[in-house]
């Protein structure tokens, strides 16, 4: 397995992931305190403050090597503007696991950036990190989500009922996986 790894930019065709920098904060903050774009995220929308906290977090992430290390990377477009974030966390390193999720801006989704940032990711995580597995954890609610997933060669793998009391409910959670031997196929 390729860990540690410490993140370097990685570039597609039309989008290109790099650290969060500080002067992501107003991009970051307009996507992270829509409640349509936190509609089926684990928090609600958040505050200024709170999107400065989580940028300064997110840019210090820069290192993956146990079990419980992430980065989540600015997404930009051909233009350098921040249109999301992609989250890529190591989950066990004795199974070679990861889990995969993104967060794309209103505007830029329907255009097949989140499909290129995380196919980034995937070549990453099967290539130069010699991963065997990486999934996503999702409600299954957010078909453009599982719609992601399904165009990247994730199968469905399990919906556990009623699984997490969510935003003062009861809620599905929905697991999509791809192997390495699939990524490559």
């Amino acid at each position: 397995m390729g860990l540690p790894w410490n993140f370097a930019p990685l570039h597609g065709d039309r989008v290109h992931l790099d650290l969060p920098r500080p002067d992501d904060l107003d991009a970051l903050f307009a996507i992270q305190s829509d409640p349509e774009v936190c509609r089926y995220l684990l928090y609600e929308p958040r505050s200024r403050e709170k999107v400065q906290e989580v940028l300064a977090r997110d840019s210090a992430g820069t290192r993956l090597a146990e079990a419980g290390d992430f980065v989540q990377p600015a997404i930009r477009d051909a233009e350098g503007r921040l249109i999301g974030t992609i989250y890529f966390k190591i989950t066990s390193t004795e199974d070679a696991t990861a889990e995969i999720g993104w967060l794309l801006a209103p505007s830029a989704q329907g255009h097949g950036y989140a499909r290129e940032a995380a196919a980034l990711m995937l070549d990453l995580a099967f290539g130069e990190l010699g991963l065997h597995r990486v999934y996503a954890e999702l409600d299954p609610r957010n078909a453009a989500s599982v719609a992601l997933c399904l165009r990247l060669g994730m199968r469905h793998e399990a919906h556990f009922r009623e699984h997490m009391w969510f935003k003062g409910a009861w809620a599905d959670t929905g697991i999509y996986a791809v192997l390495a031997s699939e990524w490559r196929g």
